[in-house]
């Protein structure tokens, strides 16, 4: 380029001089005198053209090489510039990436945690409602069975006749009813219905309690049977060591022919019921008195009535104990007969309080005791201990209370009222 630029330079100058000798030789003899002085300026303007275009020369050339360097400078620090900043654009591209990949896992993990509490929240609810179904269905099974019952001893009433008792048991099934359906909801003194094995016996039971007078009493019959075997075996009623048993040996099952076991059991409770004087289905205090007879034997009763005028836990535990000993037995009897059999009967629970009235009678036989046993044996404990939880315990274990789950056996106030509190009857 600077020698282009040289050259140029010359030749530009050369034309400028050959102009100027083309002038002077067309003047002529008048610009011949002036020669010299037009060629000193000539070469001196020559000579100023060719600084000038040195200068020029110069100026380009520096020009030129500020312009290499300024763009090879620029096209560097551009050149820089653009790899810091596709270096700050790919970190920032790595950090949000990394950003969003925290974000999605955090995100991802709160779904899942709210998913599962969701899930959670739902079986809960779910096991809520099926609980309360249950309780409902239950509640309504139990209520539709009482009126069945019902209904059903009032039919049988109406075949075998007589309007009084027609008349009582209706009042009997309007209030079974009402008990059933509106009645406090603890399951201890709720109708427990009889099983089928028991209900299949229902023609043969109307039979016999037809023919020897007490149509009336069916379901306390089937009660009776329900207790004593639930419907199996081949002496349902359990009669075989009865007096009415005259075809098999008296001892326990000894009777092999089911229909006459209720052929004897009838007859052993119809006894029972004359020498209780009940008068009704409805009469709860001489029935309780009448069943524990059927238990214990009829000597019972009127043992009971001429000592204490009639029935009583705490009388039915003196007799059972008076008769073990005097056999020389462990135990004698059931001493919870009637109520272990009234919780089948659809009429009882209208007309029992199923307070704790058994364990205050069994606490009452003991006022006197001195020593503290048997309540501290029993318990399992080597030496006297005076807790008077273990005196509860014992109450409530002779009652069958403990074996029926309705209270604990514990041997600390505090263990005691920790159990009635998780169970919701503190």
């Amino acid at each position: 380029k600077q020698s282009r630029a040289v050259k140029a330079a010359e030749q530009k100058a050369a034309q400028n001089m050959s102009e100027q000798h083309g002038l002077q030789i067309r003047h002529g003899a008048a610009s011949r005198s002036s020669a010299p002085d037009v060629s000193q300026t000539a070469k001196s303007q020559l000579i100023k053209t060719r600084q000038q275009g040195q200068k020029m020369i110069k100026s380009t050339a520096r020009n030129a090489e500020k312009a290499v360097k300024t763009t090879a400078k620029g096209t560097v620090k551009t050149t820089e510039k653009g790899i810091k900043t596709a270096q700050a654009t790919s970190k920032a591209a790595i950090k949000t990436t990394e950003t969003s990949v925290k974000t999605a896992h955090a995100a991802a993990k709160a779904s899942a945690k709210t998913a599962q509490k969701a899930a959670q929240a739902a079986k809960a609810t779910a096991k809520a409602t099926a609980e309360a179904t249950k309780a409902t269905v239950r509640a309504t099974i139990v209520a539709v069975k009482a009126i069945i019952a019902g209904t059903k001893a009032l039919i049988s009433a109406l075949i075998a006749g007589g309007w009084i008792a027609v008349v009582i048991i209706l009042i009997v099934v309007l209030l079974g009813c009402a008990v059933s359906l509106f009645g406090g909801g603890s399951e201890s003194t709720s109708y427990t219905p009889v099983s089928a094995e028991v209900e299949a016996y229902t023609p043969l039971i109307q039979k016999y309690a037809k023919q020897y007078g007490i149509p009336e009493y069916v379901e306390l019959i089937k009660a009776v049977m329900m207790q004593e075997s639930g419907g199996r075996g081949l002496d349902p009623m359990q009669a075989a060591e009865g007096s009415f048993n005259t075809r098999y040996p008296h001892e326990p099952n000894g009777i092999q022919d089911p229909e006459y076991s209720i052929q004897c059991g009838v007859q052993e409770l119809k006894a029972a019921l004359i020498s209780a004087e009940v008068e009704n289905p409805i009469d709860m205090e001489r029935i309780k008195l009448a069943l524990q007879g059927y238990n214990f034997g009829n000597g019972y009763i009127s043992w009971a009535k001429t000592n204490y005028g009639g029935y009583s836990y705490a009388n039915a535990v003196e007799f059972s104990t008076m008769q073990a000993q005097r056999l020389g037995w462990e135990k004698y009897g059931d001493t919870q007969y009637p109520a272990h059999v009234l919780r089948y009967y659809p009429y009882g629970r209208a007309f029992t309080s199923g307070s704790n009235q058994a364990i205050v009678e069994v606490a009452l036989t003991q006022l006197g005791n001195e020593g503290g046993q048997p309540y501290w044996s029993w318990y399992g404990f080597d030496g006297r201990v005076e807790w008077c939880a273990c005196f509860v315990s014992w109450c409530a274990d002779q009652c069958g209370y403990i074996e029926s789950g309705i209270i604990p056996k514990f041997a600390g106030c505090v263990d005691g009222s920790n159990w009635f509190k998780g169970n919701g009857q503190w």
